[in-house]
C-alpha cells in the first residue's frame, strides 16, 4: 500500500488565514466610526427645493405633486418653509393660486352703515289722533256720522244728546231771564236777586260744557231744548265710531276716535343684528306693492328701547308725510333705511367684508399681504389681531389693527392658517388673548406728590378719550403724547407697594401711550386706547380716583370685537370713543367713582405705601 504524501506548511497556511482576516476586518468595522466624506453644498439643493404639498385638514398627509387628500379628497395645499419665521407664510405664485388666495384692500366708506331693507306697516300717527267725548251724560238721539273713514272738519256737528240735567238747566235759564227783564223797573233788591238767579243758571250751564256763545243764544231760545250738538274738537277722518244711535251715555263716554292722515308713522321691525346700524334721523326709502312705482321718503324718528320678548325685534319708527292720501293704515312695506352722512371733517371707518376676519373666541384675526418687493415678490402673509365693531351688512369696520391701503385675505385664510398650524406658527390657535383677565392687585393709598402724578397721568387718558370720541384723532395723538410724558415721570417710593403695583401698571401703559401717539390712523389710536382703559381702571382699582372731580366707569357692549369694552370719562353725557360719532351714544353708566374712592374689584383693601421720588 503506499503512502500518501503529506503537504508542507507552506502550500494550506494561506488558505486558512484569509478567512480569519475577514472576520477581524468585519469587526473592526463595526467597531471604528464611518469616515463620511462631507457633501457638497449643492448636492441636495435640488431635493430641498422640490415641494411638498399636504392638507390643511390632514397635514400628515406628504406629496411631491398636487393633487387630492387621500383622506378627505380636499385640494393639497404647498407647504413651504421658505423664509416665512413663525408668523409669516410665503407661497408660490402657482401655490397662491391653486390655493384660491383673494385678497382686496382696506377701505374707508363714506357712511358709518350700510342700507338695511328692513319690513313694516303703516300706522296712524299717535299724536294726531283725538277723541270726541260727550262732554254731559244722556242719550244719544241722532248720529250725523254714521260710518269709519268719513272726513270730518273742525267745529262739524257729528251727534246730537238729549240730556236731563240740559233740559232743566235751560227752563232755569230762560225762567231767570225772565224774571230779570220783568223786574227791571222793581226794587233793587228785587233785581239783585233776579240777575243773580241769572247767573247762577248762565254758571250752571257753563259747568255742563256750553260755551259762552251758545249760553247766550240759548238765552233767547223760546223753548228749552231736548238735545244738545256734539261737534268735532278737529278735523280729520273717523277712525272708530263708538257710539250707537239711542245709546245712554255717561259724561266723558268717548263716541268718536278721529285722527289726522296727512302724517303717517311707519314702524318697522328691526332684528337685534340690525341694531347697531340704526341711528335716529337716517333717510328711509318706502315702497308699497299696492302702489308700484311709487316711493315714499321718511327719516326714523324713533327706535324701541326695548325688544320684542317674542318676537325679537326692535320697533323703529318713520314719520312720513302723506298728503295725497295714498297710504293707508294696515299696509305692509317695504323700506331701505340709508346709512347716516359722516361730517367732512370726520374720518370715514374703515371697513373689511366679512369673510375677512377669523374668529376664535373673544379675538378676531385677519391675514394681512405682505407688500410684492418682500419675499422676493412671492406672495407672504402674516396673522393680525385686530378690533371689528358691529357688523354692517356684509362689512365689518374696523376699530382697531389695520389701517388703509393694507390687503387682507377674503378667501383662502383657512388655507393659510392650515399652513402656519402646520408649521407650529402663531396662527389663530395660538394667538394671545389680548383680554385675558390680570391678577388683580392690592388697593394702595398714595400720598400726595404720588397722587399729582397719577392726576395727570389720567388727565391726559381724559382728554384722549374725549378726542376719540370727536372722531379728532390728531388730537387724540397728542393727549397720548402728554399720557406718555405723564407716565414716564411718575416716580413712587424705590420698593414699596406703589411701586411694585406701579411697575406692572406704568410699563404696559407706556407702551399703549406710545403706540397711541404714533397710530397711522384713528383706528390704530382707538386700538390702543382700549388697552389703556382697561390699565385706567386698574389705576382707579389700586390708587383709587387721584382727580378733584367724580369720573364714571362706561361700558359699550358692541366695542371690543362685539364682546363689550370699558372706558373712563369725566362727563355726565354719554360720548363713546371706540366709535365716535357714528354711534356716540351706544352704552350705558357702570359706575361712579367719586374723588379719593377705588373702584370696585376684586382688589384687597387698602395699605399704606409712601410716595417719594426715586
Amino acid at each position: 500500500m503506499s503512502k500518501i504524501p503529506s503537504e508542507a506548511p507552506s502550500s494550506w497556511l494561506p488558505w486558512l488565514l484569509v478567512p480569519i482576516v475577514a472576520l477581524l476586518a468585519f469587526g473592526l468595522g463595526r467597531c471604528v466610526p464611518e469616515l463620511v466624506t462631507p457633501a457638497k453644498p449643492n448636492d441636495h439643493a435640488h431635493e430641498d427645493s422640490a415641494e411638498v404639498w399636504t392638507c390643511s385638514m390632514h397635514p400628515q398627509v406628504r406629496q411631491p405633486t398636487p393633487g387630492d387628500c387621500p383622506i378627505c379628497g380636499m385640494d393639497l395645499i404647498p407647504l413651504t418653509d421658505v423664509g416665512g419665521g413663525s408668523e409669516q407664510v410665503v407661497l408660490s405664485k402657482r401655490a397662491a393660486v391653486l390655493a384660491r388666495i383673494e385678497t382686496v384692500a382696506v377701505q374707508r366708506i363714506a357712511t358709518p352703515g350700510v342700507d338695511l331693507r328692513l319690513l313694516g306697516r303703516v300706522e296712524v300717527d299717535e299724536s294726531r289722533m283725538r277723541n270726541v267725548s260727550a262732554w254731559i251724560g244722556g242719550r244719544v238721539d241722532k248720529l250725523f256720522v254714521r260710518e269709519t273713514g268719513t272726513v270730518v272738519r273742525r267745529g262739524q256737528p257729528i251727534a246730537s244728546l238729549y240730556s236731563p240735567e240740559v233740559y232743566a238747566a235751560h227752563q232755569d235759564l230762560l225762567t231767570a231771564n225772565k224774571s230779570v227783564t220783568k223786574l227791571r223797573n222793581a226794587s233793587e233788591l228785587a233785581r239783585s236777586s233776579a240777575e243773580a238767579t241769572l247767573a247762577a243758571a248762565r254758571q250752571r250751564l257753563s259747568l255742563l260744557g256750553l260755551a259762552d256763545a251758545e249760553i247766550d243764544r240759548m238765552a233767547e231760545a223760546g223753548a228749552p231744548r231736548k238735545s244738545v250738538t256734539i261737534n268735532a274738537t278737529d278735523g280729520g277722518t273717523v277712525t272708530e265710531r263708538l257710539a250707537t244711535q239711542g245709546q245712554y251715555v255717561e259724561a266723558g263716554t268717548v263716541l268718536f276716535r278721529i285722527a289726522d292722515l296727512s302724517r303717517l308713522w311707519v314702524q318697522l321691525d328691526a332684528y337685534e343684528s340690525d341694531l347697531p346700524a340704526l341711528m335716529e334721523g337716517q333717510s328711509v326709502d318706502i315702497e308699497v306693492e299696492a302702489l308700484a312705482g311709487e316711493r315714499f321718503t321718511g327719516e326714523v324718528a324713533f327706535i324701541a328701547p326695548l325688544v320684542d320678548a317674542r318676537r325679537r325685534v326692535t320697533r323703529v319708527r318713520v314719520e312720513v308725510d302723506n298728503p295725497t292720501g295714498k297710504l293707508r293704515p294696515g299696509m305692509f312695506v317695504e323700506a331701505v333705511v340709508r346709512g347716516g352722512a359722516v361730517g367732512e371733517a370726520k374720518q370715514k371707518p374703515l371697513v373689511v367684508p366679512v369673510t375677512a376676519p377669523l374668529f376664535t373666541g373673544r379675538r378676531s384675526l385677519v391675514y394681512v399681504e405682505l407688500p410684492p418687493t418682500e419675499q422676493g415678490g412671492r406672495p407672504s402673509y402674516v396673522p393680525r389681531v385686530v378690533e371689528l365693531g358691529p357688523r354692517m351688512g356684509d362689512l365689518y369696520p374696523v376699530v382697531a389693527g389695520l389701517s388703509a391701503g393694507e390687503r387682507v385675505v377674503v378667501h383662502g385664510a383657512f388655507a393659510i392658517d392650515a399652513d402656519l398650524q402646520i408649521r407650529g406658527g402663531a396662527s389663530m390657535m395660538t394667538q394671545a388673548d389680548a383680554n385675558a383677565e390680570r391678577e388683580p392687585l392690592a388697593r394702595i393709598e398714595p400720598n400726595q406728590k404720588l397722587r399729582s402724578e397719577l392726576a395727570a397721568v389720567l388727565g391726559a387718558y381724559l382728554d384722549m378719550q374725549v378726542a376719540l370720541a370727536d372722531d379728532d384723532w390728531h388730537a387724540a395723538q397728542a393727549a397720548a403724547g402728554r399720557m406718555l410724558e405723564a407716565t414716564r415721570a411718575v416716580a413712587p417710593a424705590r420698593d414699596s407697594a406703589a411701586d411694585q403695583a406701579w411697575s406692572v401698571i406704568g410699563a404696559a401703559l407706556e407702551s399703549h401711550a406710545k403706540q397711541a401717539a404714533e397710530s397711522q390712523a384713528i383706528e390704530g389710536a382707538r386700538g390702543a386706547f382700549l388697552h389703556a382703559s382697561g390699565l385706567a381702571q386698574q389705576i382707579l382699582a389700586v390708587f383709587g380716583n387721584p382727580l378733584d372731580t367724580p369720573l364714571r366707569l362706561a361700558f359699550c357692549p358692541m366695542a371690543g370685537a362685539n364682546e363689550g369694552a370699558e372706558w373712563i370719562q369725566a362727563t355726565d353725557v354719554l360720548a363713546n370713543s371706540y366709535f365716535g360719532e357714528s354711534m356716540l351714544s351706544c352704552g350705558e353708566f357702570r359706575s361712579t367713582i367719586e374723588p379719593g374712592q377705588y373702584l370696585l374689584s376684586t382688589a384687597g383693601a387698602p395699605v399704606s405705601a409712601g410716595g417719594g421720588g426715586r
